[in-house]
Formats: C-alpha cells, sequence, structure tokens
C-alpha cells in the first residue's frame, strides 16, 4: 500500500465522516468552538480545540529555536556542501577507503495557510560528486509534502510524505526544518547506515480525526515505508524492506493539560533478502498519556502488550525451512520537546518491534534519540543530534546473527552573514557493530567533516 492508495481510501471515508460530525440531537445552532489540531508542540489558546497527542499523530518534533516560522511564505535557495569522509566504502577486507565529497543542491519550499487547509510543499534536487569514487557520483531528489484539511470544525484530514534518492545518507538538505524526533508509535527504522551507496527511502502517512465532544477525540491512520538499494553489490548483507501498517486511537481530555488514551496498531513488515521474504505481522494496544505544560514543552509516554508472528525464508546451509516464531512482547516509549526562547530541546525512547531498516528481516527495537538548538548570539546558533539504536533481529538464531547497535551524532555551527547567507562546519561520528552484516562488520567507524554555504530567500504570498 503505497501514499496514494491510503489518500484514496482517506478520501472514500470523509462523506461518512462528515455526517457523523454532523449528527447531533439538538436543534440547529451555530457550530461549537471545538475542532482538532494536530500540533504535537502546543496548548489551546482560549478555545476548545483538542490536539492530537504525539503518541498518534505521526507528527516529528520541530527543531527550530524560538516561535514557529509564519507560514503563506515561499521559501527557496541553494546549499554548497563539501565534506571528508574517512570511511566512503566499507571493506570486509578491513581498509577502509576515505573520500571528499561535494553537493549542490536548489531548494524550494511553499508553505500556504486558508481557513481550512494549510500544506506545506519541499523539494530538492542535488548532485554530489566524490575525488576517488567518480563511479558514484549521484543526482540526488529530496522531496516532501504535509498537509491539514479541516473538513468540519470537528473533523480534520491529514497526511504527509517524504522521499529521498541519494548515494549518501548525509546528504539531507535542510527542506524546511525537518525534525529527526517523533513521538510516535509508528516511526520508520532506518538506523542501519550503509556507507556511499545509491539508496532510495519513503515514509508517509495518512489520518482523520474527529472531535466528537468537547474533551473527547478519535482517529484513524495509515503509514508506510520504504526501503531500496538499487545496486545490491554495494551494500552485501544489506536487504531492501517495506511496512505497512494501520492504527485506531480515542483519546480523552482530563484537563486542559492532560490527555490520556488507548491505541491499536496493526503492522506489516516485510524484508527482502536473497533466498526468499521475511514477513512480521505485529498486534498491539497502548495506553497513552500527554501532559502540555505550557505552549512550549509537553510530555508523552505510551506502553502496552505487543504480539508478533514472524515467518522467515529458508536458511543456509542446508536451506531448511524454519517455523515461524510468535511471541508476546511488552512496548513502551517517551518523548519530551521544549522549544524556548533561545534553546530547543527535543527527547525520545520507544521499545518496539519494527521494520529491519536493511536487515534480514523485523526487528526488537530499542532506539534512544535527542536534538538540542542553543541560539550562542544573535546571528550564531549551535546544535547536537545523537541517537542509539539496538536492533535484534526476530525469528530463527541464524537470523540473529546480523543482530547489532547503531550509535550517531552530529555536533554544528550555524552562523548568519547575510540576511541571506549562512555557513555551517560540523562534524560526524557513527558507530555500527552488525557482525553479520558484511559491508559493515570490518569497518563500523564512519567520521565526517563538512562546510555547508547556503543562500535563502523568504517570500510573502499573496500580499
Amino acid at each position: 500500500m503505497n501514499l496514494f492508495q491510503i489518500i484514496c481510501i482517506g478520501f472514500l471515508l470523509l462523506p461518512s465522516a462528515c455526517v457523523w460530525a454532523q449528527m447531533d440531537n439538538t436543534p440547529p445552532q451555530p457550530a461549537p468552538a471545538y475542532g482538532t489540531d494536530s500540533s504535537a508542540n502546543s496548548v489551546d489558546n482560549g478555545d476548545s480545540r483538542m490536539l492530537t497527542p504525539p503518541p498518534v499523530s505521526g507528527q516529528e518534533y520541530p527543531t527550530s529555536v524560538g516561535s514557529s516560522e509564519r507560514s503563506n511564505y515561499l521559501r527557496g535557495g541553494m546549499a554548497f556542501t563539501s565534506a571528508y569522509t574517512d570511511n566512503a566504502v566499507g571493506s570486509v577486507t578491513g581498509r577502509p577507503l576515505s573520500d571528499v565529497s561535494y553537493s549542490v543542491a536548489p531548494f524550494i519550499s511553499l508553505d500556504e495557510t486558508t481557513s481550512r487547509l494549510h500544506w506545506i510543499l519541499n523539494y530538492a534536487p542535488g548532485f554530489t560528486f566524490y575525488q576517488r569514487l567518480s563511479s558514484r557520483n549521484e543526482t540526488d531528489q529530496n522531496a516532501s509534502i504535509d498537509l491539514q484539511y479541516r473538513l468540519s470544525p470537528h473533523v480534520t484530514f491529514s497526511a504527509r510524505d517524504g522521499f529521498q534518492k541519494t548515494s549518501n545518507v548525509f546528504n539531507q538538505p535542510d527542506l524546511g526544518g525537518v525534525a529527526v524526533v517523533a513521538g510516535g508509535t509508528q516511526q520508520p527504522n532506518f538506523s542501519v547506515i550503509a556507507p556511499v551507496a545509491d539508496r532510495l527511502s519513503d515514509f508517509g502517512n495518512a489520518g482523520i480525526n474527529y472531535q466528537f465532544a468537547a474533551n473527547g477525540m478519535v482517529g484513524a491512520s495509515g503509514t508506510f515505508s520504504y526501503l531500496h538499494y538499487p545496486n545490491q553489490a554495494q551494500v552485501p548483507g544489506l536487504f531492501d524492506s517495506s511496512t505497512q501498517g494501520a492504527s485506531a486511537f480515542y483519546t480523552w481530555r482530563v484537563s486542559k493539560m492532560n490527555y490520556i488514551g488507548a491505541t491499536y496498531q496493526y503492522q506489516r513488515l516485510v524484508a527482502y533478502p536473497t533466498l526468499g521474504q521475511s514477513n512480521t505481522r505485529t498486534h498491539a494496544v497502548f495506553l497513552f498519556y500527554t501532559l502540555y505544560v505550557s505552549s512550549h514543552l509537553s510530555l508523552s509516554f505510551f506502553g502496552g502488550p505487543q504480539y508478533s508472528n514472524t515467518v522467515q525464508p529458508p536458511q543456509p546451509p542446508l536451506l531448511l525451512q524454519v517455523p515461524a516464531a510468535r511471541a508476546w512482547t511488552p512496548a513502551a516509549g517517551g518523548s519530551l520537546s521544549w522549544q524556548g526562547r533561545l534553546t530547543n530541546v527535543a527527547v525520545s525512547y520507544s521499545h518496539i518491534i519494527s521494520g529491519g531498516g536493511g536487515l534480514i528481516g523485523a526487528v526488537k527495537m530499542d532506539s534512544a534519540t535527542a536534538s538540542i538548538r542553543q541560539q550562542l548570539a544573535r546571528r550564531l546558533s549551535g546544535s547536537v543530534l545523537g541517537g542509539y539504536t539496538q536492533n535484534d533481529v526476530l525469528g530463527s538464531a541464524i537470523a540473529a546473527s546480523t543482530n547489532g547497535h547503531t550509535v550517531s551524532g552530529t555536533a554544528s555551527l550555524q552562523q548568519e552573514l547575510g540576511q541571506h547567507l549562512n555557513v555551517e562546519l560540523g562534524y560526524t561520528r557513527l558507530h555500527q557493530v552488525y557482525s553479520g552484516v558484511a559491508v559493515l562488520a570490518a569497518t563500523p567507524n564512519t567520521n565526517r567533516e563538512f562546510v555547508t554555504i547556503s543562500y535563502q530567500f523568504s517570500r510573502p504570498l499573496g500580499r
């Protein structure tokens, strides 16, 4: 199932949702003030609209400092990045190859809001060149769309999708402030990072929320992700994968600051190793709680049982069929988001069954991520991004030989040179331990230093 199909299903549900939203036993009267707002980091400002809590909203936390940027703007520009990597190509001989890359990426962003619709469209093509690995020069594609449409004062439809085609996962231009931390229970697992290799990835979701009472809301959504390596010879030991999921939730606003609720979640997690298809299906019921301390600070927690049924392809060397593996496991997580005047902090942790992100099958994943951005001076800011992920493959003991973990971190300084010109200096450290993955086993460490010079402009729309 792709995003187009999910959106089509959502629109098929819209008429019934609208009728449901308008049903009332009282005489006709003006629409009440409550509706839905899927913002993950704000609280009500004098009205009775409910928010969609982070565990079920599917949104990422913002990473900008201070208040959010205004909408109804056309933004664009150009970014040039030069980077040195000491492990450009993982080698089974244990001798990594270093290289210098150059990337040029124009970008454009359209952010528009009407009385019922808010949508953001980002697009950034790019070109990446390598000094030594010229055969891996790449035309990059980065695109994302995020829309929210208010069908009535009570019903909101939302959809979002992000696509990337690249030879280097570090070449991700700033598409309007893409976040790296989220509090949701259904997020893609892209923690296993290959060296310089052609890669296609996509993640999207669509959902509809209905606030049926002043303090009650229900909703349903579908998600999918896709990871594809066009040249398998570049990534021995890694494989294509895809995920599809669906969920439904109920949430109750106990007070202005406190939300509680429950959600049911289904997932189909597929990996495509050489000998066949690894297929895992999960069912889970989670309880969740969100505390909106203020318009800039929120805390969320979720937890509950998760059932999995895993079918692995025949395993070498005898190619014997492996019996299905079934298990009940606990799942839990939490997240925090704080936007201050000069500081932004986002933190999340989850223990959950997820897609393998390139491994031979679905995994039991422990993942922690954090983002801190600080305004150091009027034109100078710094940021630190970090994450840790432990991936334990479900199924047979042979598949478990690819278990491992990823530790990553990036520190950078951003300096405004003028109204439109910026420069960024940064360092990335990547440590991966996956003894059963050939492309990563011999060269687990990657160090990358980079400098980016960008020109940006912003133009109001309809003014």
